[in-house]
C-alpha cells in the first residue's frame, strides 16, 4: 500500500494517508488502498480501533486529486464518486471503531472521509470546508448527505454554497468535531480515547454503532424495535455475563469479545 502507512499496536491501528507532498489528496489509487484496508480490517481480530490521520503537519486530507479529476468526463466522474462513496459506507458500517485525527486541512473529500469516522478529533490548526463550488462541482463522496445528518441542513448549505473554510473551534461548536487539541497533543488525546473504547465490551460497542447507523435511516418505531433486538441479543454473549458479574462483584471486567 504505497499511499498508506499502517501501524498496529495492542489492538489500536494507526492508519496514515501518506501523500504529504500533495497534502494527502485522494486519488483513485489511494481510495482503492483505503477500501482494501478497511475491507480486510473487518475480520481482523487484532484490530479493535482504527485511528485515521494524514502524514505531515499541514493536512489531514486536502480533498480529491484535482489534477486527475480535471480530465474526467461525466461517466468517469460518476465512477470515481461511487468508488469513494463505497469507501465511506464501508467505513460507516465497519464493526470496528474509527477515530479521525484531523491534523490540518480537511477539505472536500478530506472532510467527507472524516465524516465517515465515528469520532473526529482535531488539532487547533485544522480547517474544514467544502470548496467544491469554487471548482464548478459539488461534494460527491457523501458530503451532501452525511453533513446535514450531523449538523442540520442550514449550516450544511452555508458550507457548501459559500465554499468557505471554518476553523476547528467553530467545527466543534457546530458539532462536526468531538474534541480540539493542540497539534502537539492531538495523537495523545486520540490514543487515550481509543484505549477508553477497547477496555469495554467491544461487541456491545459495535452493536451501539450499528444501532445508530441503521436507526438514522428508519422510522423511530422501527429503530426502537431494532435497538431492543440488539439489546436482547447481547444477553447471549459471554461479555454481558462477565460485565454484569464484575459490576456486582465490584471488580474490573475481563472481556473476551465473545
Amino acid at each position: 500500500m504505497s499511499n498508506l502507512i499502517v501501524n498496529n499496536e495492542n489492538g489500536i491501528c494507526t492508519l496514515t494517508i501518506n501523500r504529504p507532498e500533495n497534502l494527502n489528496v485522494l486519488n483513485y489509487e489511494s481510495i482503492e488502498e483505503l477500501l482494501s484496508f478497511f475491507t480486510q480490517a473487518k475480520d481482523n481480530a487484532d484490530i479493535k480501533v482504527i485511528i485515521l490521520t494524514g502524514a505531515g503537519s499541514k493536512s489531514f486530507v486536502a480533498g480529491g486529486d484535482i489534477s486527475k479529476m480535471a480530465k474526467a468526463d461525466p461517466q468517469e466522474a460518476i465512477a470515481f464518486a461511487r468508488k469513494a462513496q463505497k469507501l465511506m459506507r464501508t467505513m460507516e458500517t465497519l464493526p470496528k471503531h474509527i477515530i479521525a485525527a484531523v491534523n490540518g486541512f480537511a477539505l472536500g473529500g478530506g472532510l467527507e472521509i472524516a465524516l465517515a469516522c465515528d469520532f473526529i478529533y482535531a488539532s487547533d490548526n485544522a480547517k474544514f470546508g467544502f470548496p467544491e463550488v469554487s471548482l464548478g462541482i459539488i461534494p460527491g463522496f457523501g458530503g451532501t448527505q452525511n453533513l446535514p445528518r450531523l449538523i442540520g441542513a442550514n449550516k450544511t448549505r452555508e458550507m457548501i454554497f459559500t465554499g468557505k473554510m471554518i476553523d476547528a473551534e467553530k467545527a466543534e461548536k457546530w458539532g462536526i468535531v468531538n474534541h480540539v487539541s493542540t497539534q502537539e497533543n492531538l495523537m495523545e488525546d486520540v490514543l487515550k480515547t481509543a484505549k477508553d473504547i477497547i477496555k469495554n465490551g467491544l461487541i456491545a460497542v459495535c452493536y451501539g454503532k450499528e444501532c445508530v447507523d441503521r436507526g438514522m435511516n428508519m422510522s423511530k418505531e422501527d429503530a426502537f424495535l431494532y435497538e431492543s433486538s440488539l439489546f436482547g441479543a447481547l444477553f447471549s454473549t459471554e461479555d454481558q455475563k462477565e460485565g454484569m458479574a464484575a459490576f456486582l462483584e465490584k471488580r474490573k471486567a475481563e472481556f473476551k469479545n465473545r
